[in-house]
């Protein structure tokens, strides 16, 4: 696809609180500089100036409180490195002036987004193992047992697959201290990661277990019964996963939820979460959104929604397997969001797993179950199993299958994870890079692979790409990698020296015989006919920029064969497809 743009010229404000954030440990600007406002912020406060909005403060929160109370600011929340205020456009305009305030950004709601999957990835082969020559060596069978994955959703019903599974249990939905699992989605993508197969078999053939079924469980309920949540509470359920990580053995995070990406990721909310959490020492999987059409069928590129665009997470994007365990015929759904990420053009998603019609468990007398019977599979009560789809259940499979490598080797980084899961994943020609990332993860492959060790001993963020073993790739990218794809042709093969810088860049590129698939321009492989992008945004006056509906950095643009490609935005009802977030139930089943 040839693209034709002209150079976007940031905002001084916004460069300068990039470069405030490029220094760890940075708490303040300098006085009489203003702080970054992001764009939706700022369109709600024009919109109703004089209404109060809900707000988020970055900065360091010890001078923050004083700050928002002496600008007449509600206070309604204290977290790690934010404060959540409520204020008026002049008020937010004030606060905006004060040193200790980095940026501010809307307190947005976030959505949510079994037998043929775990052999499709081959987990069950993980679980089996393999036995060396004569008893000595070989691969001992894992189920993640000691490895604790927190479970960042609506909360986890009590469910017969799941007695004893659960370990901790907590709720940060604004006055509802409930854990139970109102909505229906958190015990879904539960039982997907550890579940017993055991119940199922009194009731039904369709669920044989989850991918990891020895790892414990953490119920951080962060989403109402709606599924839908603040931004603020999903950043207080991940604070409270870094305190208390060594108490329950945390190692995985799973986010299988996400908000529109509003902002770069170094002054998004989340993204700034996701980062602290691999800081820490844990491996954070995200669903990647279910943004990649329209509702009639055109593709979506730049759909990939928060914290899914950060690039220290690993986001995962959903196969159909067309119910066979065989890669040949995989391909990914069409509901699933491609990247490149809005603003800053990472190319995501990193990675595909199953999530088309996933059977897992149904938490008695939630939302979904009331209002999706169609979708219930067998069983009753607290042995109930529900059908969904979506990239939500496609992080569950990812990060259970990051839970048993974790239980093979104890000290997995979260880089030497991507790398071990990128490098031998399937990849997939046909669907092009944005849309599936390195291909369809292989955990059995994974659990084989060398090169970990060498990973393992490298700084989080100094890591870039790593020539590969043949067929595979890895990539680390902070936003260059999508212009150095590809001139005009293909994707090019590093030479020696370039691979050495990879090693000492955090935003480099390495590849290994990616060339020799025949891969062209991986957005020419999406649809010929128009193509939409990502989301609208204004800028600080109320203008649309950047993702408007006809004009993209100030001119037209045109695929190859001459369609315009429009940048639009969509919460899209798919016809009668129900859309929560990251993941829905599909009524049509070739989606």
């Amino acid at each position: 696809m040839a693209i034709r743009r002209r150079s976007l010229q940031l905002p001084v404000a916004i460069l300068a609180v990039l470069l405030a954030l490029s220094s760890v440990g940075a708490t303040a600007r300098q006085p009489n500089v203003r702080a970054f406002l992001s764009p939706e912020l700022t369109a709600t406060l024009l919109q109703a100036p004089h209404a109060p909005a809900r707000i988020l403060l970055r900065g360091d929160v010890a001078a923050l409180v004083p700050a928002a109370l002496r600008h007449g600011l509600e206070v309604h929340r204290t977290l790690d490195h934010f404060v959540v205020v409520s204020g008026t456009q002049a008020q937010a305009a004030a606060l905006s002036l004060e040193p200790a305030v980095i940026a501010l950004s809307s307190d947005l709601p976030v959505g949510v987004t079994m037998t043929v999957s775990d052999a499709a990835i081959a987990a069950n082969q993980t679980r089996s193992g393999e036995s060396g020559l004569l008893g000595i060596g070989g691969y001992p069978g894992v189920t993640g047992a000691g490895v604790g994955v927190a479970v960042v959703d609506s909360g986890i019903a009590k469910h017969d697959a799941l007695k004893n599974k659960v370990i901790a249990a907590v709720s940060f939905v604004p006055g509802d201290n409930s854990v139970d699992d109102g909505y229906g989605h958190g015990t879904h993508i539960a039982g997907i990661i550890a579940g017993a197969g055991a119940p199922a078999r009194k009731v039904t053939s369709a669920y044989s277990g989850g991918i990891a079924p020895g790892a414990a469980l953490v119920n951080v309920r962060v989403l109402g019964s709606d599924g839908v949540g603040l931004t603020s509470s999903v950043i207080a359920g991940l604070d409270w996963v870094i305190s208390n990580r060594s108490r329950y053995g945390i190692r995985v995070v799973n986010l299988s939820l996400g908000h529109s990406v509003t902002a770069p990721c170094a002054l998004d909310p989340l993204c700034s979460s996701v980062q602290r959490l691999v800081q820490a020492g844990l491996i954070v999987v995200a669903s990647a959104g279910n943004r990649g059409k329209t509702p009639d069928g055109q593709p979506v590129l730049g759909g990939i929604t928060s914290p899914g665009n950060s690039p220290f997470a690993i986001t995962a994007g959903a196969l159909n397997t067309w119910n066979t365990v065989a890669r040949n015929d995989d391909t990914v759904t069409t509901y699933s969001s491609r990247g490149p990420t809005a603003y800053d053009f990472g190319v995501k998603p990193d990675i595909v797993a199953p999530g088309n019609k996933t059977i897992s468990l149904e938490a008695p007398n939630s939302y979904l179950t009331r209002n999706y019977s169609a979708a219930h599979v067998a069983g009753r009560g607290s042995n109930a199993y529900f059908q969904m789809s979506g990239t939500s259940m496609a992080a569950a499979m990812v990060s259970a299958a990051v839970a048993l490598l974790v239980e093979a080797y104890p000290d997995l980084t979260w880089a030497a994870a991507k790398y071990r899961l990128q490098t031998t994943a399937s990849f997939m020609a046909a669907d092009g890079l944005m849309a599936a990332g390195t291909g369809s993860i292989d955990v059995w492959a994974a659990r084989r692979a060398s090169g970990g060790t060498l990973l393992s001993l490298l700084p989080t963020s100094t890591i870039g790409g790593l020539l590969t073993t043949p067929g595979g790739a890895a990539f680390r990218d902070a936003g260059t990698l999508q212009t150095r794809l590809h001139k005009g042709t293909g994707i090019h093969l590093l030479d020696l020296l370039s691979a050495a810088v990879a090693l000492l860049s955090p935003d480099a590129l390495a590849w290994d015989q990616l060339h020799l698939i025949g891969l062209t321009n991986p957005i020419a492989n999406e649809s010929p006919h128009q193509i939409v992008w990502g989301d609208r945004l204004y800028d600080a006056h109320g203008q649309q920029i950047v993702w408007g509906d006809q004009i993209v950095w100030g001119d037209q643009v045109f695929d190859a064969e001459g369609q315009q490609i429009v940048w639009g935005d969509a919460e899209f009802s798919e016809g009668q497809q129900i859309v929560w977030g990251d993941s829905f139930i599909p009524s049509d089943p070739q989606q």
